[in-house]
């Protein structure tokens, strides 16, 4: 019943009970700690045994460690005077104290071993995902019942903004098992980003059956996370399978997450086509990369700059966490007037005066220079300006985004 209702093998058990009765032997009946004592408890009559080895000697000093030798070799018929025999010294009962040392030794044994159990159980489960129950909060941490243990949700785990009911079922990520004196500790998020990639296997088959595979993830909890993707069957398309008929797949993640918005974009090998396609939404002119520094300035139409940059630098950052690259953007009347000066036919602009909004991802922050002198800009001819655009490269590709 034991083994049924806990979990626990019934070698175990038999494993707890004997060393439960060694040590209410050891205390009971005379029996020093060092003594080697040993119980055998048969597996399939339950008939207990207690076993001691004693020193052969010619005088016994002390019964509890000695023995004669006529009496060693009804044991052991070869035995010598020095020599160690296991003898039999069962006491005909252990009695009540006994029996209650017996009691409690079993009872923390079967603990430990439910502990174990538990633990290898969640070990197991670690990185993956699991829902509970919201049962109580402790400060700012919430504790979530799993059933058979409890799961802590830390405050740097949680989602931003995000409030808990007692006794609302919610999903969450695994992060970790720790042992503890109190037994099991699992720690468990709903901010890491595994919890994001661990929702879309749940709601994207393709997904699931390694079809379609997640390169690369980036994400601002509560906010905003961009998600590259790539198929290993050319017939399917891998931004297409997780956005789902009519967005529902995307969706029913992004509910989970409380409203986070998630931009798909298909992973491409190529940097400048990655690194385009992960601005999305924004439209990308040309990607131009430095790959000693693994930087790359990117160039964007004057009217995506501020949807390229995002705000407060969110898009720029987070494109610049799932490609791996310092991202530096700049518009294109920015690269015109740069490409005007160096040609000598306006003036370098002062220190004070450098084109606007580069975005520097190196430390995900936001660097804003000031905007270039109108009053120069408009000295510009117009005609030059265009002759110039019309030279620049081709538009890069920027991949099929989507984004919910």
């Amino acid at each position: 019943m034991l083994e049924k209702e806990k979990g626990i093998s019934k070698e175990t058990l038999f494993e707890a009970l004997e060393v439960a009765l060694v040590s209410a032997y050891k205390r009971n009946f005379h029996s020093t700690p060092s003594s080697a004592v040993r119980v055998s408890v048969d597996r399939e009559t339950g008939e207990i045994k207690v076993f001691a080895q004693k020193r052969v000697v010619e005088e016994v000093e002390n019964r509890q460690q000695e023995v004669e030798l006529f009496e060693a070799r009804v044991y052991d018929p070869r035995c010598q005077i020095g020599d160690l025999v296991e003898m039999d010294v069962t006491p005909k009962e252990f009695g009540r104290i006994a029996a209650q040392t017996a009691k409690q030794v079993v009872i923390q044994r079967i603990r430990e071993a439910e502990r174990e159990h538990i633990y290898e159980t969640f070990s197991d489960r670690v990185e993956d995902i699991i829902t509970g129950l919201v049962q109580r909060f402790e400060q700012r941490h919430v504790i979530i019942d799993l059933g058979k243990v409890e799961a802590v949700l830390p405050a740097e785990e949680q989602i931003p903004h995000e409030r808990y009911r007692q006794g609302e079922r919610i999903k969450t990520y695994i992060v970790e098992v720790k042992k503890t004196t109190k037994g099991p500790q699992v720690i468990v998020s709903r901010s890491h980003v595994g919890f994001l990639k661990r929702l879309f296997e749940l709601e994207v088959p393709e997904i699931y059956d390694g079809i379609v595979e997640i390169k690369a993830v980036a994400r601002e909890p509560g906010y905003r996370s961009k998600l590259a993707v790539w198929s290993r069957n050319a017939d399917v398309d891998p931004v297409g399978a997780c956005v789902g008929p009519k967005g529902t797949r995307v969706q029913a993640v992004s509910n989970e997450l409380k409203g986070e918005k998630i931009d798909i974009i298909k992973w491409n090998e190529e940097p400048e086509i990655f690194i385009a396609g992960a601005l999305s939404p924004a439209k990308v002119s040309e990607v131009e990369l430095h790959s000693e520094e693994r930087t790359a300035r990117v160039i964007v139409p004057d009217n995506q700059l501020s949807l390229a940059i995002g705000k407060e630098g969110q898009n720029a950052r987070l494109a610049a966490r799932i490609t791996g690259w310092k991202i530096d953007i700049c518009s294109e009347s920015q690269i015109a007037q740069e490409r005007l000066s160096s040609l000598g036919l306006i003036d370098s602009p002062s220190p004070g005066n450098e084109p606007a909004a580069k975005e520097s991802t190196e430390n995900n922050t936001l660097e804003s220079e000031t905007a270039p002198n109108e009053a120069e800009s408009e000295n510009v001819e117009q005609e030059t300006a265009d002759l110039l655009r019309e030279q620049a490269p081709e538009e890069a590709s920027t991949g099929d985004g989507q984004s919910t």
